[in-house]
């Protein structure tokens, strides 16, 4: 259990069909089609993706009672991770310890929505406002700083 709810992944089958179905169409991009990483619809749907699952993420701390911190934890595991999986299973260093701008959009949609709550209109917020961020991040090459 985490947050106090079972994990949905471990007791239905449903997700991992669709994990193990995305990482085959991504092993065939990948060994068939070089450089989808740069291709704008795989740019989308992975921001997509990311913005979704930190703001399930935020939800499920929101919801639990957690604090600020246990927030912003749930909302970035629940977002990096699936991409750190997919990146290890095709020989990638997973993409958010690069120093590109990609963590640090679940760390604000997780801030945002622990200050503001959850409600239609601030999801739509985040949903909005995490894409649009993160791809005027990728347009304008930001980075983090390196220490």
């Amino acid at each position: 259990m985490v947050a106090g709810r079972e994990i949905f992944a471990f007791s239905n089958i449903y997700p991992g069909v669709v994990v193990f179905t995305v990482i085959l169409v991504s092993a065939y991009f990948k060994l068939y089609k070089k450089d989808i990483e740069k291709k704008f619809i795989f740019i989308l749907s992975d921001t997509i993706g990311l913005v979704s699952f930190s703001i399930s993420g935020a939800i499920v701390g929101l919801n639990s009672g957690f604090n600020i911190f246990g927030v912003v934890f749930l909302s970035l595991i629940t977002a990096v991770g699936g991409g750190v999986l997919r990146d290890i299973l095709i020989n990638e260093i997973p993409f958010f310890l690069s120093r590109s701008f990609y963590a640090s959009i679940s760390i604000i949609i997780g801030v945002f929505l622990y200050f503001f709550g959850v409600n239609y209109f601030n999801m739509l917020f985040a949903f909005i406002a995490g894409i649009v961020l993160r791809l005027y991040a990728l347009k304008k090459d930001f980075h983090l700083p390196r220490f």
